[in-house]
């Protein structure tokens, strides 16, 4: 098994958060609390931790970055998945009518790095990206050579 990551976040209703995960992203439930509750989320550990009040809450936008056309919310977080498994993974948020940040797309095309790719919010607010690439162990951090021509013209190496 790889090294799983471990990420805590914050949530304003834990049980309607939990169901998110567990019913339809398809987290299993580990140990929990009446505060907190731990996911397996693809074999990585994203705990739930009641408190905190999402900018949205609050009646404000959530930060993004434009990114190939888009406007990436930011923080995010979530996982790379195979061609196929994304695919199985889009039809089943689509077929559970999930309201889409940035609905299932290809990002990239034709560029290192090309990538499916869709944004979507959990009932808290947290921002979570689901991406794959055809050949993940050469895409993943794949460069592209005109980055670091321009980085190092700015005199800012970038790797």
């Amino acid at each position: 098994m790889p090294n799983p990551f471990h990420l805590a976040i914050p949530v304003h209703d834990l049980e309607v958060t939990r169901r998110f995960y567990v019913d339809v992203l398809g987290c299993a439930q580990g140990r929990s609390s009446d505060t907190w509750v731990d996911l397996d989320l693809f074999g990585h550990q994203v705990v739930l931790h009641l408190g905190g009040i999402s900018p949205l809450e609050r009646g404000e936008s959530l930060p993004s970055s434009a990114v190939d056309g888009h406007d990436v919310p930011i923080p995010h977080f979530g996982v790379v998945l195979d061609l196929e498994g994304f695919d199985a993974f889009a039809n089943k948020l689509i077929a559970a009518e999930i309201a889409f940040v940035i609905e299932p797309t290809t990002r990239f095309a034709g560029k290192p790095g090309e990538q499916r790719t869709m944004f979507f919010l959990d009932p808290s607010g947290n921002a979570l990206e689901f991406k794959a690439f055809a050949d993940i162990e050469a895409q993943l951090f794949a460069t592209c050579d005109r980055w670091h021509e321009h980085a190092r013209a700015k005199n800012r190496p970038w790797r």
